[in-house]
């Protein structure tokens, strides 16, 4: 193919991912973008190949199949509780790819150097010709776009492997929080730029490496201070950041596609994690550095009385009471997968006449749009589906609220007790219904550890259990 083909291809390639990103922002549209955005790829991928001098056509043939079974493989095999860990470690792969390519360029530029210097520079194929052609100052830019590629990369990649461990629940969700923990960053940034210095002025590959084992230890302390209510921000801003290591890798290998596609994926992963910061009322920067994550201005307030257990039966004469209904739905929905169940209940309640709708907060679950994603795989309505700007000042007139698996973004302290974790959080104000019933596995304090006044309110009552026996059961009563 020749290189005015192949740069056609990258355009419409590009315009199609576009039209997959923009579709992806309406529920109604998303299947059709993710189709765009499918035949994008393909597009890509095969006007890549096909481009002169890429080189084994039988190696990339292997690579693309191990590549492609191993995706559908764990594609068909991950539960839709565990979307979120399986992004990150998507993300993580992104990163050290562009770790790789960055060091294999070196080794090409080396290369490239070493055939200049004896006179065969004449015999180098591929991109290692493509090298030998570049001036003293187009060199120097690639050092750059290499350094940048490595440095991104790296903590692209240990910080989705941390990320992946606290969504998995094989790490902490808690803080850590090191003395000291932002002078720690600085100073590991400090000598990263120092040594991208000395490989500018010619310094050997170790200087790279060297970037890669500090930037991947900051990419570990990051994560690692970043408190699990935050994690849904944490998953897209290593979106945005596995982007920017695309970007970086678009510019080293001189692709004009992976740049427009990472720079898309970083863009629009950074203005997504700022608009989740801003629902959680929340300094972006505070947030993607540690800076939040368990630290108050003092003891959080003594939560008084007792938590109420209900069953049932009194859960289904409450439902048969309400008139007007709302469902809050969280990560333990996810886990129980209990979607279905709740949407057989909603074409229930609507049977006989009542107003039901879901309450869906920002950060519910452990990825940005999570909830959406199953009620929609659950085929619940999406005119039934409401955002908390939309519907916070209904609860007034709300008869009851059944929150599933939700914790922090139904908690009042938020508003009322400002030495606590997630005071100024904005959240759902379903303690101002008429009755309020948590379904919830037990007495715990949810992912972040903060403990819920709700809970303990006189209109709140424990529904104890596992949500999908709840709400088979309760599907049960009512027939």
């Amino acid at each position: 193919m020749s290189i005015g083909l192949t740069n056609a291809a990258y355009v419409v390639a590009a315009i199609l991912f576009i039209l997959a990103l923009g579709g992806l922002s309406n529920q109604e549209k998303a299947k059709r973008a993710i189709w765009y955005g499918i035949i994008g790829m393909v597009i890509a991928i095969v006007a890549t190949i096909a481009e002169p001098g890429v080189g084994n056509f039988a190696i990339l043939a292997v690579m693309i199949v191990v590549g492609g079974v191993g995706g559908w493989f764990v594609a068909k095999k991950v539960q839709m509780t565990q979307m979120p860990e399986l992004v990150a470690g998507f993300h993580s792969l992104v990163g050290l790819a562009a770790v790789f390519i960055g060091i294999n360029t070196h080794l090409l530029l080396e290369r490239a150097t070493a055939a200049k210097a004896d006179g065969t520079a004449g015999e180098l194929l591929g991109f290692a010709a493509t090298i030998a052609k570049k001036t003293p100052v187009e060199i120097g830019i690639m050092k750059v776009e290499l350094f940048l590629g490595i440095l991104i990369g790296a903590i692209t990649f240990t910080g989705s492997i941390i990320a992946y461990g606290k969504l998995a629940g094989k790490l902490s969700s808690n803080a850590l929080t090191l003395p000291g923990r932002h002078m720690l960053n600085i100073a590991g940034f400090v000598i990263c730029f120092i040594l991208g210095y000395l490989y500018l002025e010619g310094a050997g590959l170790w200087t790279m490496i060297v970037v890669a084992i500090i930037a991947g230890v900051i990419g570990c302390h990051l994560i690692l201070a970043i408190g699990g209510a935050d994690m849904p921000v944490v998953v897209s801003m290593l979106n945005s950041y596995s982007g920017w290591a695309a970007a970086a890798i678009g510019f080293t290998l001189g692709n004009d596609l992976l740049i427009v596609v990472g720079a898309l994926v970083g863009a629009s992963g950074a203005i997504l994690s700022y608009i989740m910061c801003r629902g959680m009322n929340r300094s972006f920067a505070s947030v993607i550095l540690g800076g939040w994550g368990g630290d108050a201005g003092g003891p959080a307030a003594e939560v008084d009385g007792e938590m109420v257990p209900t069953n049932v039966e009194n859960t289904v004469q409450l439902l048969d009471d309400a008139d007007s209904i709302v469902f809050v739905p969280g990560y333990g929905l996810a886990v129980a997968q209990a979607q279905t169940a709740v949407s057989e209940l909603t074409k229930k309640l609507i049977a006989k006449g009542k107003t039901v709708r879901f309450a869906i907060h920002p950060v519910a679950g452990r990825l940005p749009g999570h909830m959406n994603v199953l009620l929609a795989e659950a085929k619940v309505p999406y005119d039934y589906v409401l955002e908390m700007d939309e519907i916070n000042d209904d609860f007034p007139d709300t008869d009851f609220v059944m929150i599933i698996g939700a914790n922090d973004i139904v908690n009042p302290a938020a508003q009322d007790d400002p030495n606590s974790p997630i005071a100024g959080m904005p959240v759902l104000e379903v303690w101002k219904a008429k009755n309020v019933v948590i379904s919830k596995r037990g007495q715990g304090k949810g992912y972040s550890g903060v403990e819920n006044p709700l809970f303990f309110k006189d209109n709140s009552r424990m529904l104890y259990g596992d949500a999908k026996d709840s709400l088979d059961a309760i599907l049960k009563q009512m027939d």
